[in-house]
């Protein structure tokens, strides 16, 4: 496995944590990283049952076998067991002493915020990044063939198809996760309304239509929503709102951490599908947002992002708010550079010109192309580039 983004930030702030906490999703690469950074601390695994059960039934005993620290992997299988690490870090203080990991963000995050409120580090680990992708051997040189392929460790350090990896993964998460966060009766429906997510992803989130679409109460798609949220399959983004005009949506965007799991959800079984498929521009829309909050959350930073849009229907993908700057990135799959690219950049521009107190803003436009250009407009930065961009740090003055 290759060396991951996190690591570094990982290392130091279980230099300064009694406890660090790295969540993400299933197979992103959680355990696999902690024990590297972390080999000579003691490994369980709470997927086990038999081992559930003792740390559930006898959980002061289950910790003083480990009273000098562990990685305690999957503890969101057994939330109650952190008040007992709690205990035990306030008792003997001292930096790095438990990594744990865990996949399901919201029953996770509550159990963190009751029990280790101040004692632990919180990190996300995501599918992998573009530039990590490039630390494998031979990675895709193709931009619909990294789409199509998605960004799962999996697929690149076991050199698995598409077609073999998802869907096990989808079914894996269905019949159990869901299960495990939110009773959901009809899986057969739960499956639908999760296509039809991913039909959706890159664009305004309609819960009424949303749940219309698939047979649901406008409840139950919200609930059903936060499922797929909790469980690190999509993630909503939200509107700018920095109280510059009253034009602006207040709808979020959908979008999904992973393109490969919105291809084959969508039915596209290849690459060159992919290239004459209608929402084309809206999962490179989702995998240039995805990537973005990947550069910044690999390196322990909050996601900090928003988009732009008008009641005209001016837009820009994606606002990275840095301090006092802001990051316009507008995304276009196309391979040529046209001026209307740049509409959204400058509406947005003009709005901000009119913001009080004003802020500076840089624009970019994300495109399916080769070549880097600077216009007046912002920097035209192709896909294959994008990792180099610093999406998480202003400017020199």
């Amino acid at each position: 496995m290759i060396s991951r983004l996190l690591e570094p930030r990982l290392r130091d702030l279980a230099g300064r944590f009694p406890v660090v906490t790295v969540t993400g999703p299933r197979q992103s690469g959680k355990t696999t990283l902690c024990r590297a950074v972390f080999p000579d601390k003691p490994y369980v695994s709470l997927e086990a049952p038999d081992v559930q059960e003792f740390a559930r039934r006898d959980p002061r005993r289950f910790l003083a076998e480990r009273r000098d620290g562990a990685v305690l992997d999957e503890v969101h299988r057994v939330p109650e067991l952190l008040s007992y690490v709690q205990a035990l870090v306030d008792e003997t203080p001292g930096p790095g002493r438990f990594v744990l990991t865990g996949s399901a963000n919201f029953s996770l995050l509550q159990s963190l915020g009751q029990s280790l409120a101040g004692r632990t580090a919180l990190l996300e680990l995501l599918p992998l990044s573009l530039e990590e992708v490039r630390r494998f051997p031979d990675p895709p040189t193709d931009l619909l063939d990294l789409l199509f392929r998605g960004t799962a460790p999996a697929l690149y350090d076991r050199r698995l198809a598409p077609d073999d990896w998802y869907p096990s993964y989808v079914a894996t998460y269905v019949e159990r996760d869901v299960r495990m966060i939110l009773n959901v009766g009809d899986l057969v429906a739960f499956q639908t309304f999760l296509r039809l997510c991913a039909g959706r992803s890159g664009q305004l989130v309609n819960l009424s239509a949303l749940g219309a679409d698939a047979g649901l109460t406008h409840v139950t798609a919200k609930s059903w929503l936060s499922v797929l949220e909790a469980g690190y399959v999509a993630w909503r983004l939200p509107p700018f709102h920095a109280n510059v005009t009253k034009r602006l949506v207040k709808t979020p965007k959908l979008h999904f951490f992973d393109t490969g799991m919105v291809c084959w959800l969508l039915g596209i079984r290849s690459a060159d599908q992919l290239r004459e498929h209608p929402l084309r521009g809206a999962i490179f829309e989702t995998w240039v947002a995805s990537e973005i909050r990947k550069a910044r959350v690999h390196r322990g930073l909050a996601p900090s992002l928003s988009f732009f849009r008008d009641r005209k229907g001016q837009e820009v993908d994606v606002i990275v708010e840095l301090g006092r700057e802001l990051l316009a990135v507008e995304t276009k799959s196309g391979q040529t550079v046209a001026d209307d690219f740049f509409a959204g950049l400058r509406a947005f521009a003009t709005v901000m010109a009119e913001a009080r107190p004003r802020r500076r803003s840089r624009g970019f436009v994300v495109y399916g192309g080769s070549e880097s250009q600077d216009r007046t407009a912002g920097t035209v930065v192709p896909w294959s580039a994008l990792d180099a961009a610093s999406w998480w740090e202003p400017a020199s003055p």
